[in-house]
């Protein structure tokens, strides 16, 4: 037989002028340590907050339940005014803790950035007082624990025995007066391209 089934030679591997470089690592950012600044500025004033806002909290539990034997049965409309005042109050709370927040930009400067935080702290708080008296009324999740303190003057049981649809009332109100602050909001933030004229 000839020769002519000799396997052809393989070709030899690159040179080392063809190899690969090692990338360089990437040098750190400018912002990489002004980034981790903030997120610690961020956390300090959040624990500032928390210092402020915990104690105000306690307070408020511990007086949550009386207040609806104390002020709700003299209030305008006896409880269920009391609980459409407070189911009012609710989104206006909640609309004053959250709207400085949005204007917040650390990046852009951190004393403005500051100063909205600042601002919604009194919204931050009076979430947690309505937060308290809201809790006032919710009874407990079984009736075995429905004992005589729970039907004592000013306590849940006790409120919804006078106040039955005190609830409803709250959350109706608070629903109409959401969508009301929602409409308004769309209203003030529309383009005036949208807006239809004076004249029509």
């Amino acid at each position: 037989m000839g020769g002519g089934s000799a396997r052809p030679k393989r070709r030899r591997a690159a040179g080392a002028s063809l190899a690969y470089e090692h990338r360089r690592r990437r040098p750190r950012l400018p912002g990489a340590k002004e980034r981790e600044w903030s997120c610690g500025f961020a956390l300090l004033v959040l624990l500032v907050a928390l210092a402020l806002i915990v104690p105000v909290a306690v307070a408020a539990l511990t007086w949550g339940e009386t207040i609806w034997g104390e002020v709700a049965a003299d209030w305008p409309g006896g409880g269920y005014g009391f609980a459409a005042t407070v189911g009012a109050l609710v989104p206006l709370a909640f609309a004053a803790f959250v709207t400085p927040l949005t204007r917040m930009d650390w990046g852009r400067s951190k004393v403005r950035s500051l100063a909205w935080a600042c601002a919604a702290l009194p919204g931050l708080l009076a979430c947690q007082g309505l937060g308290a008296v809201i809790s006032g009324v919710l009874r407990p999740k079984h009736r075995r624990d429905w004992d005589t303190e729970c039907f004592s003057e000013g306590h849940p049981c006790w409120v919804h025995v006078h106040y039955p649809w005190v609830w409803l009332v709250g959350l109706l109100v608070t629903l109409a007066v959401g969508a009301l602050l929602i409409a308004v909001l769309v209203r003030y933030t529309a383009p005036r391209a949208e807006r239809p004229s004076a004249a029509s």
